[in-house]
């Protein structure tokens, strides 16, 4: 009687697995919505097809408003 309960439970968390494994497959195969541009002023860039794509596309847009920013003056505190 234990082994039947115990194989019953084996077989239920198999399941579970399973279940759960399968909606972060079909998750992930689903595209995703582009991201809208993040400097004010630049032309919209064409819908990316994969993830990957619009994972480089916001890196990019990342490290073009981070170069932005740097190249703007400090501002130096007032002498008094």
């Amino acid at each position: 009687m234990k082994g039947v309960f115990g194989l019953a439970g084996l077989l239920l968390a198999l399941a579970i697995v399973g279940v759960v494994v399968k909606k972060q497959l079909d998750s992930t195969s689903q595209r995703v919505p582009v991201l809208a541009p993040a400097v004010p002023g630049s032309a919209a860039p064409a819908p990316a097809a994969t993830v990957r794509e619009q994972s480089q596309q916001v890196q990019q847009q990342y490290k073009q408003a981070v170069e932005g920013l740097m190249q703007q003056p400090r501002p130096m505190p007032d002498e008094k």
